[in-house]
């Protein structure tokens, strides 16, 4: 799928790619609602109704990943209440595997995310896998989301690298056309970024099950 001696960096995103988007959507599309209709004195199921629609009028934007705006927005300390169901946080398959045998190869990782800073610290505290890169980038350090085109122009500011030698890992297919419109080449969509939900369907770009995919290949060096 990949020929790694045309690969500098490796580009990886968070939720969703290297982690089970399941704690993502458990908590937005429930644990937040719970905790917001307890606040307001509301039923779960209004609570539920109400927040949909404010979810979705800041889908695509960097506020959606922010959770200042959000415990600005709903009065609730968003960041305590991911401690709460923390233990929902988990790695995907091989994860770690991947990351270790791309070190091996001499290429260079990087998270590039559109988390906010508090969440990516939660994530990379409960999974210790900060270690395992050469470079950590949220887009609220940048400004923009990856969703925009515009990201990969500031991330070539702070970062610079060949687009034509960068494999970039994402569950977004958004995010993923945004990279091909700067002029990524290399890029993979995963298929299962939730556990517990059918799988996606891309036609668009090449997709993994899980890194096992990629493995051989890395593993395996030209004589």
């Amino acid at each position: 799928m990949i020929d790694w001696d045309c690969i500098d960096n490796c580009f990886l995103d968070m939720d969703g790619t290297l982690l089970d988007l399941h704690f993502d959507n458990h908590f937005w599309r429930e644990h937040v609602p719970q905790r917001y209709a307890e606040a307001r004195g509301l039923t779960l199921d209004a609570a539920k109704t109400e927040l949909r629609g404010r979810y979705r009028d800041r889908e695509g934007t960097l506020n959606w990943y922010c959770i200042d705006h959000w415990s600005q927005e709903l009065g609730l300390d968003i960041a305590l209440l991911k401690t709460e169901v923390d233990h929902l946080i988990a790695v995907h398959p091989h994860v770690a595997d991947f990351l270790e045998a791309v070190a091996a190869r001499g290429k260079r990782r990087v998270l590039v995310t559109n988390a906010h800073q508090k969440s990516l610290a939660i994530k990379m505290d409960r999974t210790r896998l900060a270690h395992h890169f050469e470079r950590i980038i949220s887009a609220h350090d940048l400004g923009l989301p990856k969703e925009d085109p515009a990201f990969w122009i500031r991330m070539q500011e702070v970062l610079p690298f060949d687009p034509a030698r960068t494999l970039f890992v994402d569950d977004s297919l958004s995010v993923l056309r945004a990279a091909r419109t700067y002029g990524l080449i290399h890029l993979i969509a995963v298929l299962e970024p939730d556990s517990h939900e059918p799988r996606h369907a891309t036609d668009e770009f090449a997709a993994i099950n899980n890194f096992a995919d990629l493995l051989p290949g890395l593993q395996q060096r030209k004589m």
